[in-house]
């Protein structure tokens, strides 16, 4: 009888192990660990580079050298920026001075000033428009030694519908005198480049 008793219980021990063995693993009730998505990457966006204007603040002023002669030059426009487009006439004024180091007595004339208007985009340069000349029409030139000064207004014609900007260079050409109430004088030129933002119409339609 205690035999009987021994071998039922050894079989239902076998039995427990049997069925623990059928069951799931205990890494197979665990939560599955969850994936990032893959990143999809989208094209970069091209932001076009904001375009140059020295006269976006209503005027700009330069410092300029030639030999012993130091210009000042102030540069405007009355004509609103917004207003500055492609077809329009666009004017620009300037007003200049000089000093001249060391100071003896001798006098500073301006010859010639010159505007070379030349449009452009980011891409390419177009021709530039035909040179604007203010010579002189007395003997020496104009005196602009301080305090007199000489003023002057240009305009910048029609330039191609694709410019977004213009490059306009000045070129001054002044005699000095090389002593006091001599008849002898020097040559100095002074250069000078001034951008301005083409305004963008709208596009009809």
């Amino acid at each position: 009888m205690r035999s009987m008793r021994l071998a039922a219980a050894a079989a239902l021990v076998g039995s427990a192990v049997v069925l623990s063995g059928c069951g799931p693993s205990p890494w197979a009730l665990q939560s599955p660990t969850p994936t990032a998505p893959a990143a999809v990457s989208s094209p970069p966006v091209v932001v076009a580079p904001p375009v140059e204007n020295d006269l976006s603040s209503g005027s700009t002023q330069r410092d300029l050298k030639a030999g012993a002669v130091s210009v000042a030059v102030n540069y405007w426009s009355d004509l609103r920026m917004d207003r500055w487009t492609a077809n329009a006439v666009k004017p620009v004024s300037l007003s200049l001075v000089t000093t001249i180091t060391p100071n003896d007595g001798q006098k500073v004339y301006l010859q010639k000033a010159t505007m070379l208007a030349v449009p452009a985009n980011a891409e390419e340069t177009f021709p530039a428009l035909d040179p604007q000349v203010d010579e002189a029409s007395v003997k020496n030139g104009y005196l602009v030694l301080k305090p007199y000064s000489y003023s002057q207004t240009f305009n910048v014609g029609q330039v191609p519908e694709g410019a977004t900007y213009v490059t306009l260079q000045f070129t001054y050409d002044f005699l000095v005198q090389t002593k006091p109430k001599a008849d002898e004088y020097a040559k100095q030129t002074a250069t000078d480049t001034v951008t301005v933002a083409i305004a963008q119409q709208p596009a009809s339609g």
